[in-house]
């Protein structure tokens, strides 16, 4: 079987297909990526995979871009005709993101089946335009806004798919901490970084009691333009620090962390909750439909991550949430034990079953496959 994948330029989009593309390779089929120069250029991601940068456009901007985007997406699926021709392809899978419309049209088209992954506990724009062509649509979430019900009869509930180093961290437990042991935070902003998060961490991180800001050992991920003023706000305040534009190795900075503070995105909230890590949750406010709030409230509801909106997130606001879980060693415990109840580690395995099934001419959902299907409870964010 060949599979293409089409994701659009982000971490959010790149990482799960990327995670996918490592289970179908495993299975022995044939994979390839349609993504944008963004994506291509993500490090660390399908190495061993033929990727194909297409055009795609995106809106916003006012007429002017509206016709450009026009003319990228035109030239996008043609260029994807074209490739897709090439070889024979058996099903395209498509992740969201606007570099991924073209490909998924083209697919259509040709009559090539499509398969569209959700992220995000909202369906994102692209999708909600070619649901009603896919075959089928897995969600990470069992409460997806704005999926209309008609289309439940081919949703399935895989989760978001995790590279396979983050899906074994859940079978280890938290790293030991006790009243004496250093006190391990990850902070990161996903590929993007967040200028909040350099701002009001390293202040909130000094607010701490002496005896618990002592032990702190601190990992954190900034933009570019923000780093050198971190790092200089973390020597000033005596906390050691490890700071990067980049994280590489994000498997082992979530293996050795006590906790993580972080945007809500679908991947960061994929991987602590594959791992069992708890999080103190940031989400972004000016994500699109607000879907990193809508993102966040199934781990916060579990008890596995505090979410403080950013009006919110304010030094004093953070210290406190911190002194809250570390106080009793056994409060992270708990809060990782809940992070970890509604991981979903197997979600590349899962997606891959479905791209199987897809791909040979199959049904969406097979019998059997309940316990990880819930079409009936995403009914626009309102459960059956």
């Amino acid at each position: 079987m060949n599979v293409i994948l089409a994701a659009g330029g982000t971490g959010g989009h790149m990482v799960p297909a990327h995670a996918l593309a490592a289970e179908l390779k495993a299975r022995g089929y044939g994979v390839g990526l349609v993504t944008d120069a963004r994506g291509a250029k993500i490090p660390g991601l399908f190495e061993d995979v033929p990727v194909h940068v297409l055009p795609a456009g995106r809106t916003g901007g006012g007429p002017l871009s509206w016709l450009k985007a026009v003319g990228s997406v035109i030239a996008g699926r043609r260029e994807a005709k074209k490739l897709y021709r090439s070889f024979r392809l058996d099903v395209v899978v498509g992740f969201g993101g606007y570099p991924a419309f073209p490909s998924l049209l083209a697919a259509s088209s040709l009559k090539v089946p499509t398969i569209l992954h959700e992220q995000n506990a909202v369906l994102g724009r692209v999708n909600r335009l070619l649901a009603g062509e896919a075959e089928a649509i897995a969600t990470a979430y069992d409460q997806v806004d704005r999926l209309k019900p008609a289309y439940a009869k081919k949703t399935v509930l895989v989760g978001n798919p995790v590279r396979e180093e983050v899906a074994r961290l859940g079978e280890a437990p938290l790293p030991p901490f006790d009243d004496y042991a250093p006190l391990k935070i990850l902070i990161t902003g996903g590929s993007q970084g967040a200028t909040i998060l350099g701002q009001v961490v390293p202040e909130g991180l000094g607010l701490l009691g002496p005896s618990l800001r002592h032990r702190l050992q601190i990992v954190q991920q900034c933009r570019p333009d923000d780093i050198d003023q971190v790092r200089a706000r973390y020597a000033e305040l005596g906390i050691p620090a490890e700071l990067m534009t980049y994280i590489t190795d994000m498997p082992d900075k979530i293996a050795d962390a006590h906790l993580v503070i972080a945007r809500a995105g679908a991947s960061t909230i994929a991987e602590l909750t594959a791992a069992g890590r708890p999080a103190i949750l940031v989400p972004l406010p000016i994500a699109t439909d607000d879907h990193q709030t809508a993102n966040a409230r199934e781990m916060a509801k579990a008890g596995g991550a505090r979410m403080i909106p950013q009006p919110e997130f304010t030094p004093e606001a953070l210290a406190r949430q911190i002194e809250a879980l570390a106080q009793d060693p056994q409060a992270l415990a708990n809060a990782a034990a809940r992070s970890l109840s509604v991981g979903r580690p197997n979600a590349a395995r899962d997606l891959a079953d479905l791209v199987e099934r897809i791909g040979g001419g199959l049904s969406p959902i097979p019998v059997g496959l309940a316990a990880r299907t819930a079409p009936e409870t995403v009914t626009n964010g309102v459960p059956a």
